[in-house]
């Protein structure tokens, strides 16, 4: 089914979602749509790392009898009884709740560990035990490729994992399968690749680099890349991304559940040409903007150098296509962060 037609089928079908992670940066955006589409929604989410405003952003485009249909929950994915509660009567789960980062990950692994896996796990639970639940839909990582070096990224071909980060997300593909075998319980993987877009943190010592380089650059402060700025990566805009969840979680195509997905472009840019692309951007913006080079220093512990993403599985079973192209997302993300939106 097109994104467009399960669009119009959810207006005239509303369902009942729960989305961890809800005040985060993709978490939102999933409400945001699922609100527009008068679906019933519930947000769980510790705040941690995600921030209430987000919640209010992603009902501020909604209508009131639409923000009606949300119910916000602040607990935590790592106590199995909020998430049995979290999940009672609910058709489908959107997991998107975790810590992020790979740096954050080397600093404190246990931390890591504690969400991505064990709060997984409580939420797989949680589903398997509420008979309501048609499938879950979690986020997983490009970064369970590890060293595998071949171009583009393929969903059966991965190789030796580079960070706890990248561990946790392979643990919790490893645990869903086993739910699906052991319990019947459908789940699909998303293999998210560098998301990108509007509401991502720009601040904090594990800030991802779009936001993080737009506000440098917005401050005055000088740009810094890791490496020789060749490292490449497929960027992705947030919009994909809250496409390739509602398609993965009402897919009827049995060859999309208990299987993980590429989300992301099929194509991909380096840092140098990132910066360029962001200093390019802002400056045809704000002409008074004086953005200096960027400054190289060394490669990152645990990045991988190269990243680009076969998108077919996703494209043939769950019928994903490019919302928004990199071009148009870097645009509208300085737009944002620029405050002319």
């Amino acid at each position: 089914m097109s994104y467009t037609a399960l669009k119009k089928q959810l207006l005239t079908s509303p369902k009942r979602w729960l989305v961890t992670g809800g005040a985060g940066f993709i978490g939102s955006h999933l409400i945001e749509q699922l609100l527009q589409l008068d679906q019933q929604v519930i947000s769980l989410d510790n705040l941690s790392t995600g921030y209430t405003k987000n919640i209010e952003l992603a009902k501020a485009s909604a209508t009131s009898e639409q923000q009606a249909r949300l119910t916000v929950i602040e607990g935590d994915t790592r106590d199995p009884e909020t998430c049995q509660a979290a999940c009672k009567n609910v058709d489908y789960i959107l997991h998107q709740a975790a810590l992020g980062s790979v740096p954050r990950s080397i600093d404190d692994p246990i931390a890591s560990h504690d969400s991505n896996v064990s709060g997984t796990v409580n939420i797989f639970t949680a589903a398997k035990n509420e008979s309501s639940v048609k499938r879950v839909v979690y986020a997983s990582s490009s970064s369970v490729y590890g060293d595998e070096p071949t171009l583009p990224k393929v969903e059966e071909k991965t190789g030796k994992l580079l960070s706890p980060y990248a561990a946790t997300k392979a643990i919790c593909e490893v645990y869903a399968d086993v739910f699906g075998r052991c319990y019947g319980l459908e789940i699909s993987g998303l293999r998210y690749f560098n998301v990108f877009g509007s509401r991502q943190d720009p601040k904090g010592a594990y800030a991802a680099v779009i936001p993080l380089w737009i506000q440098s650059m917005l401050d005055g402060e000088q740009v810094f890349i890791n490496g020789d700025g060749k490292t490449s990566r497929d960027f992705t805009h947030v919009s994909n991304v809250v496409q390739a969840n509602l398609l993965a979680a009402t897919s009827t195509d049995i060859e999309s559940t208990n299987s993980a997905f590429n989300i992301a472009l099929g194509n991909r840019i380096d840092l140098n040409q990132l910066f360029s692309a962001l200093r390019s951007a802002l400056t045809n913006l704000q002409p008074s903007l004086d953005i200096p080079d960027a400054i190289h220093r060394d490669f990152r512990d645990g990045d991988i150098t190269h990243s680009l993403a076969d998108i077919s599985h996703a494209t043939n079973q769950l019928g994903f296509t490019t919302i928004t192209p990199t071009e148009k997302g870097l645009r509208q993300t300085v737009e944002n962060y620029a405050g002319t939106q």
